[in-house]
């Protein structure tokens, strides 16, 4: 390699500094996001990645992170040593990229980054696709035997998307990011359906696909399997049932992650297993044990003690709607105190309504960033509806305080909206760590 005295400096950034290089590189435009695989490919090439261990894809408008979660889990405990690469994080970007369940640390994301920023040359990276390169580069370093790689957006021009899967799933496709992928689930759903491959196992978790996935899978000849066709669940006194194409695996205990939702993402989970199960067999105990120890911040995440405090990055409406469901299956609270911040190019007034029957008191925030929506917007948006709004504050951190100060032992206090709302929630409750 030459011009030597560069490449040494390159590698002497800090992982922040590294951070706010990459970050900078591409300012311009919706939140930095200019999906096309042109520019991922071609550095891919450079650096003469390859897939040398079977990849699982997951893309979806929700649950991909908890399928990702359950698939990890489970092959950890089968003995595998597994890259799993998610994205947005919570608190720091180290869990973006983890190996062997561990989040990456410092330096082998640092060296990462300096040989994507060698290889690329003068070719324009976002964030996210520099982001993605340098994931795969930690864990070829770290030599895994499987990869789970979440779509950050869509699918089809997603980076993830330029590594070839050994099985693709796509979770379930609702409204979410439109201005990128189009206006209902018939242009959202023919973008998820383009991590499909021709031969390849494609796993659909949302039992009633739009056409435009099915006429994808068929037109790429990607063998699709659909829950509730091809595979599926049973629930059972105090345990469930999966049966797919490999046949019926009984006595399930129900997974970690809360939620009447997580036994769909713990079936597609099941499902991109059975598909793969030549190159990466796993043992019935194994996923059992798997499925009950997976944790997911910030997915109905209740911590203990009282009042009860929920987090949930549920920030769409469908996503709102299991997060009702999944508080209604609770244990009574006379009132909820709901601290509340979204982002402006979410569905604001959709995600109210489908929680407007399970909060008592709203307490909307502000949310910093560009992206980030007012207290007062949001307070406005809830008092069109008749909605109790019990003040409004000018961070998360702020209105979880004065949650606290009103709600009583019995109460129920919930951050949702946005990662960004729990992260801060968390940072203020000291779970930062």
């Amino acid at each position: 390699m030459s011009h030597d005295k560069g490449h040494d400096k390159r590698h002497d950034k800090t992982l922040a500094e590294w951070l706010a290089h990459i970050e900078a590189l591409h300012p311009q435009g919706s939140a930095g996001i200019e999906l096309g695989l042109e520019r991922v490919a071609a550095v891919k090439m450079r650096l003469e990645q390859r897939e040398t261990c079977p990849v699982i894809l997951v893309a979806g408008t929700n649950g991909k992170g908890s399928t990702c979660t359950f698939l990890e889990r489970i092959l950890l405990t089968a003995g595998y040593r597994v890259g799993l690469y998610t994205s947005p994080h919570l608190l720091r970007y180290n869990e973006r990229v983890r190996v062997g369940g561990l989040a990456a640390d410092d330096a082998a994301l640092s060296a990462a980054f300096a040989r994507i920023e060698a290889a690329r040359g003068d070719l324009p990276l976002t964030y996210f696709e520099f982001g993605t390169l340098a994931a795969w580069e930690v864990f070829a370093a770290a030599g895994v035997d499987a990869i789970i790689l979440e779509v950050g957006l869509g699918g089809r021009l997603d980076a993830t998307n330029v590594y070839q899967p050994a099985c693709a799933v796509v979770t379930g496709i609702d409204l979410d990011h439109m201005e990128f992928l189009g206006p209902d689930r018939e242009a959202i759903g023919f973008e998820k359906a383009g991590i499909f491959r021709s031969g390849v196992a494609a796993i659909c978790g949302d039992p009633q696909p739009p056409q435009s996935l099915l006429s994808s899978a068929a037109a790429l000849g990607a063998p699709l399997q659909v829950l509730g066709r091809d595979f599926g669940y049973l629930r059972q006194e105090q345990q469930w049932l999966y049966w797919g194409p490999a046949g019926r695996r009984g006595g399930l205990a129900y997974p970690g992650l809360r939620g009447g939702n997580q036994l769909s993402n713990a079936t597609c989970a099941l499902a991109a297993l059975d598909a793969v199960r030549e190159r990466l067999p796993v043992a019935m105990k194994d996923i059992r044990q798997g499925l009950l120890e997976a944790e997911l911040a910030g997915r109905f995440q209740v911590l203990p003690g009282r009042p009860a405090v929920v987090l949930d990055v549920a920030h769409n409406p469908q996503a709102a709607r299991v997060l009702a469901v999944n508080l209604g299956d609770m244990a009574f609270h006379p009132r909820t105190w709901a601290v509340f911040g979204m982002l402006a190019d979410k569905d604001v007034d959709g995600v109210i309504d489908a929680m407007r029957e399970r909060v008592t008191h709203w307490l909307p925030c502000t949310l910093a960033g560009r992206r980030g929506t007012s207290a007062d917007f949001l307070a406005a948006r809830l008092r069109a509806r008749g909605l109790n709004v019990a003040g409004e504050y000018d961070s998360p951190g702020k209105a979880l305080r004065a949650a606290q100060e009103a709600a009583v032992e019995d109460d129920r206090i919930l951050a949702f909206g946005s990662f960004l709302t729990v992260a801060a929630v968390l940072h203020s409750l000291g779970r930062a760590a």
